[in-house]
């Protein structure tokens, strides 16, 4: 099962890098990017987007990053919590086992 999940990931891997390959391909002519505090140099139309793609996934997971400490450290809290509960759980257990020998 496992090595089937391996593949499909290879294929889909690979799907994706003939898809970038085709779109920079198609995509070469060269533009510079006039910004209002400075001017970038004319590079290929493919590579500005993949750069802002890329950037766009970084700004994401930024942005991201405090809701996923936030859950971390409730996970962490309710690890436990649930570690004491299953303490108190056991010595309730022992504490019965003793009362009725």
């Amino acid at each position: 099962m496992r090595w089937i999940k391996g593949l499909i990931l290879a294929i889909i891997l690979l799907v994706v890098l003939l898809i970038g390959i085709l779109f920079a391909v198609n995509n070469q002519q060269t533009i510079a990017l006039n910004l209002i505090w400075a001017e970038l140099p004319p590079v290929s139309l493919s590579v500005w987007l993949l750069a802002t793609l890329a950037l766009g996934v970084i700004l994401g997971m930024l942005a991201m990053l405090g809701v996923y400490i936030r859950l971390k450290a409730q996970l962490a809290r309710s690890e436990r919590h649930n570690k004491q509960q299953q303490k108190e759980l056991d010595r309730l257990r022992t504490q019965e086992l003793k009362e009725l020998a």
